[in-house]
């Protein structure tokens, strides 16, 4: 499935819900089946910095591709990083370090998420994509 294919299906999911009260608790749903980040990789160099929740975030490369794993202490912050890890995790690099990730507008999730809680969303995004660009480098 590509990106644009996996970002579509995101889109096509959160329209069914006609409130941001059924959207949220999709969004608690993705995070409570975010397959859990080995204890290993719960250090603070994987500690994404602009969260206001903590944040692990563990990139690895899988052959061609950058595999994410994650956890967070806060149920929406956990449901957040589960999405961004549907759409990101098992593409090459280039192709997350180039992604618009146009979803998160699409379904309106920045204006629906608190200041603190969309700059967050932000520094995950940032994160994910450097991440990528440093496993290229050492390939």
């Amino acid at each position: 499935m590509t990106l644009a294919e996996k970002e579509n299906e995101i889109i096509d999911d959160f329209s069914v819900y006609t409130d941001w009260m059924e959207k949220y608790e999709y969004i608690i749903e993705l995070g409570k089946d975010l397959p859990p980040i080995e204890e290993k990789y719960k250090v603070p160099e994987n500690v994404i910095k602009g969260c206001q929740s903590t944040v692990w975030l563990h990139a690895e490369k899988a052959g061609e591709t950058v595999v994410y794993t994650a956890d967070a202490d806060a149920i929406i912050t956990k449901g957040l990083i589960a999405l961004l890890i549907q759409v990101l995790s098992n593409e090459k690099p280039d192709t997350i370090i180039n992604a618009d990730l146009k979803f998160i507008k699409e379904i309106g999730l920045q204006e629906h998420l608190s200041p603190t809680r969309s700059n967050g969303l932000l520094a995950m995004v940032k994160q994910m994509k450097l991440d990528a660009l440093a496993l290229k480098m050492k390939s």
